[in-house]
């Protein structure tokens, strides 16, 4: 039986609301692909308190977490994601790339451009519609 691994992600706005996509190191599992920032949740954890502790660990800024976009389960080879998304925005501090390796901010209609972890993709589809 795979691991089911619950986890959250950040999809942040800013103020042209342009989406915050980031790019995931190489030598990790979905290397190279694009995701909305976050990670698991620790056992105990509540969702929301998850994605902003991620957010400082892994950019450094804390986050205002927003309405909940949707929950998409995904079977990968190394386990099932079971993927939430929030919109949020940036409250303090400035975004660093302490575990990615790239970032852009997209306008809504073409983040679809870019290869997306496929458990993002079903959010992309919504943020898409705005």
């Amino acid at each position: 039986m795979k691991k089911y691994i619950r986890v959250v992600g950040a999809v942040i706005v800013n103020e042209n609301d342009e989406i915050l996509c980031a790019q995931r190191p190489e030598g990790k599992s979905l290397e190279l692909m694009w995701e909305f920032p976050g990670g698991k949740i620790e056992e105990g954890e509540e969702p929301l308190d998850a994605l902003m502790r991620e957010l400082e660990e892994e950019m450094g800024c804390r986050i205002e977490v927003g309405d909940k976009i949707t929950t998409t389960v995904h079977e990968y080879d190394f386990g099932v994601v079971e993927l939430t998304t929030y919109y949020s925005k940036v409250i303090s501090g400035e975004i660093q790339l302490l575990e990615h390796v790239d970032m852009k901010w997209l306008k809504r209609g073409v983040i679809d451009e870019l290869e997306w972890a496929p458990a993002d993709i079903p959010a992309i589809e919504l943020i898409k519609k705005g």
